[in-house]
């Protein structure tokens, strides 16, 4: 197995991104909705499925420019959150879910005792029938997620399961668990473990946790996950009959999948995988996995992604999705591949055009390649706020299709009203993409060059506040010593804060030396109307 040291920038270098210019559509507000997912039926893209927690289904006819809420219910084991929408090959759609039986109802009923899967043979309107999977006398089943063979039509589901939730005692552990249905969900085969290795019971960086499984071209099934080991996968080649011997380890996961933002109730980086199945793609058979993680600074969360071209025998190295000069956080990705054409799409929340505070916005980057390179448009319409008193979930979602493309994600409007929104985007649409021309045109005519005195010479097209600070290029962040040792700083120098501009053409210049700028190359940023824009200052040769 090919050991993961370095990580790979892709070749996108500087990007200059602008105001997003793709207008978001609201799905709802109603019920506090997060930890959203959303799936394109492939057999008519029309149809557009949705859903959030504890119980919200929408489904849009119209590729999602309209939306209709409905609550999804289970008699026997009631509908309690961690919710996964997705479709069979017949056009069946499923509503997957974490039970809180109803002990009139269900002998032996505990909390989120099992996994239950809801289906719908009206396209998503309705999910009248409900079947549970995988019960352990009390012990907890949570976080599922689901794949479907294209070829037989089987449901593949895995998912963690506690001995104790939240135990402290060493003697309780969390595992993997798999099942599988080739009847449309009726019925599920006994449930497997397929971690070999377990976690604890805390629900964090030492639990085994964010199972999601894939299916290969050659119909192999694989099972990501996060925990002690790094990120792991287990591999089946008879269709999850049998697995190997133990887990194999793709390499580490920097402090761990359960990670803090600031502003956010609670964040993560567990993994989210794809096969690449496309007929015309030039990666086709190719395994990918994308996470996030604290690599590159514990306030400088990034986005990977690594792939296998031999079902999983070596793996590469990390590529950075998500590089830009200032260090600021990206975090809480989902991923997918489009089937049909073999592109990848990556979305996440992103703070990189604010110089400090919380505001977020959301990101959709886009590889045609197999991963090497990476094209990033903002799609929300304007940043939002969110604050770490609201429960935020776990994790947002992404499909596509033939070319469309249908993120979803929630955020927090005013009055810290939780929202969930989703974005018409084509491929062609996203390939086409020319960002207007931001308020503040940086002057890169010339090199910008180390000097005792350095000039930044940028215009307005209006007046405006501007900010302005220098970073480090790769080095995002120190550790503090003595009393503040443990604790990382961002290697963030201040040169101007919320300074008001007039229109026209400025030279603003920096004194080196009373800014402690010693003669290196280094990335300067300019934070303006949103927009965080970047030159290099170029080290001064002799």
């Amino acid at each position: 197995m090919k050991k993961i040291v370095n990580y790979l920038i892709p070749l996108f270098c500087l990007p200059l991104l602008y105001k997003a210019q793709f207008p978001s559509v609201l799905i709802s507000r109603e019920f506090e909705p997060e930890e959203v997912t959303i799936a394109i039926n492939s057999k008519n893209p029309a149809q557009v499925i949705a859903g959030a927690n504890l119980s919200s289904s929408y489904f849009s006819q119209d590729t999602g420019r309209t939306w209709i809420r409905k609550g999804v219910t289970c008699d026997p084991f009631n509908v309690y959150g961690d919710p996964v929408v997705f479709w069979d090959t017949l056009q069946n759609a499923y509503f997957m879910h974490l039970s809180f039986p109803n002990p009139k109802l269900v002998k032996d009923a505990s909390w989120v005792d099992r996994i239950v899967v809801n289906k719908s043979t009206d396209q998503g309107q309705t999910y009248p029938t409900c079947t549970g999977i995988g019960k352990v006398g009390k012990k907890v089943q949570d976080k599922p997620w689901f794949a479907v063979d294209r070829k037989t039509n089987t449901l593949h589901v895995a998912w963690t399961q506690f001995d104790v939730y939240e135990s402290k005692d060493p003697k309780d552990s969390s595992v993997i668990r798999y099942s599988q249905s080739k009847d449309g969900g009726q019925t599920w085969s006994e449930p497997q473990r397929i971690s070999f290795y377990g976690g604890d019971c805390l629900d964090s960086d030492n639990t085994v946790e964010g199972a999601t499984p894939c299916v290969g071209d050659d119909g192999t099934l694989y099972v990501f996950w996060a925990g002690p080991k790094g990120l792991v996968f287990q591999r089946s080649a008879d269709g999850g009959q049998t697995w190997m011997p133990q887990e194999k380890i793709i390499g580490p996961v920097k402090n761990g999948w359960d990670y803090k933002v600031d502003g956010v109730f609670r964040a993560n980086g567990m993994p989210f995988s794809a096969a690449d199945v496309s007929p015309t793609s030039s990666y086709k058979g190719r395994i990918y996995v994308c996470y996030s993680d604290e690599k590159n600074g514990e306030k400088n969360k990034d986005v990977f992604l690594v792939y296998s071209d031999d079902r999983g025998e070596h793996w590469s190295d990390p590529i950075l999705i998500t590089y830009f000069p200032n260090h600021k956080e990206q975090f809480m990705q989902h991923f997918t591949i489009d089937a049909v054409t073999g592109y990848l799409y990556a979305l996440y929340y992103d703070r990189r055009n604010y110089m400090e505070g919380h505001l977020t916005d959301v990101y959709l980057s886009v590889s045609r390649d197999g991963g090497t390179s990476w094209s990033h448009h903002r799609i929300t319409e304007k940043p939002f706020l969110p604050h770490k008193d609201v429960f935020f979930g776990d994790y947002i979602g992404v499909s596509a299709h033939n070319g469309i493309v249908r993120p979803i994600w929630m955020q927090l409007d005013s009055a810290k009203k939780l929202a969930v929104y989703t974005c018409l985007l084509s491929d062609k649409q996203l390939q086409a993409h020319m960002p207007a021309a931001p308020d503040l045109q940086l002057d890169k005519s010339k090199d910008w060059l180390y000097d005792q005195k350095i000039k930044l010479n940028f215009t307005l097209s209006k007046a405006q506040k501007v900010s302005i600070a220098v970073y480090d290029p790769l080095l995002a962040e120190i550790q503090v010593q003595g009393n503040g040792e443990g604790k990382s700083k961002i290697l963030e120098t201040v040169i101007v804060k919320d300074k008001l501009f007039g229109k026209g053409t400025h030279t603003y210049v920096i004194n080196a030396k009373k800014l402690k700028l010693d003669n290196k190359t280094r990335v300067i940023a300019f934070y303006s109307g949103n927009v965080c824009q970047t030159n290099w200052l170029l080290k001064k040769e002799p």
